[in-house]
């Protein structure tokens, strides 16, 4: 009798182009796959209620596809070495094939799953090359981005991607598993999910059908994708995330677009750069890399607690801000040149600890990625291996008018529906409905820079 392999489960919910699925497929064993909700691994890195919301339903598809191939999928809850040696004993599965993972915590858990009875077997697929293989000639990893695109750039294009595999042999008995649905991962009482419902399609297709829309304009990322009232981003963001679909399937795809889809492949390569930059200092998301950052002085108190809320409900008083807020809230994403001004706000106008935000966005995003939003965070705060200058901030205002983004304001802050395209970037003060403004430009930067010198001095 053949021993099962088993398939871990992680960031990389699809059949195509999967690794771990076609070394599985191609060993003629029963393969068992399996998803583990690990909340006890990622401790205060638990998945955020929107990324739980997407993957309640992106199990539910990649268990569907599964369904189809001859398969299912097994579904287990707890710190996942526990739930894999225990998946072993029960199945005498002699090998774990799975898709290596940059998060620290998953670091450690593969760690301690290659200790185990089962062989472990780590697969490289979630982006454009292996995390840690682009090095400088020295062998060094790089910290930089713009040098480490142009290694990146001569390792590509990646591998063309594999089909999903047809069918998957089966096991004579198939394991316990967990109901979805007792996991709980859609939101109960109130149900916040409905935004998300209407924005987004979870899964490996719906990932395909959102590829397929990008193509149709991809050309014109280069223009469009700093205009928050034109549907000029890819919205891919989440399915990489989750890996229903890979890096180098969205690379093939475009790579002839023609254009200015260059600036898109570009963004492909900086969530590269992100897992470099995690693989070399795991705790980014809590510790500023530049050393005087620590020593910053961020507000705090119940004034800063209070502004904290309205940045976080959308209730700032700048127009940008709080249609970016909101459209966080009901969709969980947020276009990508607004993250930047509501990030640079909170950061800079507000004086707010960065790290804040960047929980606050864990929590809110569907796209919500350690790597990604810690090295975005820490660009916007000055304080990353590779950020923007603190003194550089960003004016809303100015921000605002120059990306056209009044039919944005337009929709996400209907109390200003009624002021025209020149008016609405800037209602004036006493504006019905409308929250004041929690500090003017000119203040906030100025308090900015003097907080800034304090701590260089």
């Amino acid at each position: 009798m053949t021993a099962p392999v088993i398939v871990w489960l992680r960031r990389d919910l699809r059949l195509a182009d999967q690794a771990a699925f076609r070394a599985a497929a191609e060993s003629g064993a029963p393969v068992i796959p399996v998803f583990i909700l690990d909340d006890e691994t990622a401790g205060a890195r638990r998945r955020g209620g929107a990324s739980r919301w997407w993957l309640h339903h992106s199990l539910e598809s990649l268990g569907a596809a599964l369904t189809a191939c001859g398969s299912r999928l097994v579904l287990r809850r707890g710190a996942a070495p526990g739930a894999l040696a225990s998946l072993v004993a029960q199945t005498g599965a002699d090998t774990i094939h799975a898709l290596r993972h940059e998060e620290p915590w998953w670091r450690a858990a593969e760690a301690e799953v290659a200790r185990g009875k089962a062989r472990l077997c780590l697969h490289d697929g979630n982006y454009l090359a292996p995390p840690g293989s682009v090095r400088t000639g020295g062998g060094q990893l790089y910290r930089i981005y713009t040098p480490f695109w142009r290694a990146l750039q001569q390792q590509l294009p990646p591998p063309p991607p594999t089909p999903a595999p047809r069918r998957l042999r089966a096991p004579d008995a198939w394991p316990q598993t967990d109901s979805l649905a007792d996991w709980r991962l859609l939101p109960q009482r109130p149900d916040w999910a409905g935004g998300l419902r209407e924005a987004w399609t979870p899964g490996e297709a719906g990932a395909n059908r959102a590829l397929a829309a990008f193509v149709t304009h991809a050309g014109r990322y280069g223009e469009a994708r700093n205009h928050p009232a034109s549907p000029g981003t890819s919205r891919l963001s989440p399915h990489l995330h989750h890996g229903e679909i890979s890096a180098a399937s969205v690379w093939h795809r475009l790579a002839d677009a023609g254009g200015s889809v260059a600036s898109f492949l570009g963004e492909l390569g900086w969530r590269d750069y992100a897992q470099t930059i995690i693989r070399q200092f795991p705790d980014y998301g809590e510790t500023p890399a530049r050393a005087m950052f620590a020593r910053f002085g961020w507000r705090s108190g119940q004034a800063a607690a209070s502004d904290l809320a309205a940045w976080q409900q959308g209730r700032t008083g700048y127009p940008i801000v709080d249609a970016g807020m909101r459209q966080l809230w009901v969709s969980g994403w947020m276009h990508n040149r607004v993250r930047m001004i509501a990030a640079s706000f909170l950061v800079k106008h507000l004086l707010i600890d960065w790290r804040r935000g960047e929980r606050w966005f864990w929590d809110t995003l569907v796209d919500a990625d350690y790597a990604s939003n810690a090295v975005n965070w820490q660009w916007i705060a000055g304080s990353g291996v590779d950020a923007n200058m603190f003194p550089r901030i960003m004016a809303p205002l100015t921000q605002s008018v120059k990306f056209a983004a009044a039919a944005y304001i337009r929709h996400w802050v209907p109390e200003l529906r009624a002021f025209d395209d020149e008016a609405i970037h800037d209602p004036p003060p006493g504006t019905k409905g409308y929250a004041e403004r929690l500090i003017g430009h000119r203040a906030a930067r100025e308090r900015a820079l003097a907080a800034y010198a304090r701590v260089k001095a």
